[in-house]
């Protein structure tokens, strides 16, 4: 009579199936382990991405940078702390309008951070007069701003909409629009659109 585990070897040779399963990786390369009895191989999955398999993490840096004019520049964190990109716009001065986002090269360039929450009911015009002024300081000084927030999409752009407004007298859909053609991400969020629709910079 056969023992137990030579039973359990003849079902496993006789009976079991080959399997593969398919695992994609937070770097997004997507894998498939085939494994029968005690053998797994591990080959590249080549099929075409499947749109139900879930989240795949974007890690690339976005350094785009929009250039709103000659010494005015928008961009995300990521450009505000990439000293290549920073140093081929010729930057000196960097706006930080993120929250928590470090200055990172404190030595190297003139910083100004407001510390503004990208949320529909945030204050956004109340900060405008010191954004404005620190934007005219780079400029006076014959210097290259870049101003960010995280993304370069909603706070960062809302501030440039509200300086072209301020400084350069351009009206809220005139701003807007050379602000997405610079950056075309751009995408204040509705609570910041409606305070630039209302705002007011000179009586």
């Amino acid at each position: 009579m056969p023992s137990l585990t030579e039973e359990i070897q003849s079902f496993s040779r006789s009976r079991l199936r080959r399997q593969c399963t398919r695992v994609t990786c937070l770097s997004g390369r997507r894998i498939i382990e085939t494994w029968k009895g005690s053998t797994v191989t591990v080959v590249e999955d080549i099929s075409p991405p499947d749109s139900n398999m879930g989240y795949i993490p974007d890690t690339s840096w976005d350094l785009q940078i929009g250039r709103i004019k000659p010494f005015l520049l928008l961009g995300s964190q990521d450009a505000a702390h990439d000293f290549g990109t920073l140093k081929k716009y010729k930057v000196s001065h960097i706006l930080n309008v993120a929250y928590g986002v470090e200055n990172v090269f404190p030595l190297l360039f003139i910083y100004k951070s407001v510390q503004i929450l990208d949320q529909p009911d945030t204050e956004l015009t109340a900060h405008l007069k010191d954004c404005c002024h620190f934007i005219q300081q780079a400029k006076e000084e014959s210097g290259v701003v870049l101003v960010h927030c995280n993304t370069g999409v909603s706070r960062a752009a809302a501030v440039v909409v509200g300086y072209l407004m301020s400084c350069d007298a351009k009206p809220f859909e005139e701003a807007l629009s050379l602000v997405k053609a610079a950056r075309p991400a751009s995408c204040p969020n509705p609570g910041f659109m409606e305070q630039l629709q209302r705002y007011r910079p000179y009586p």
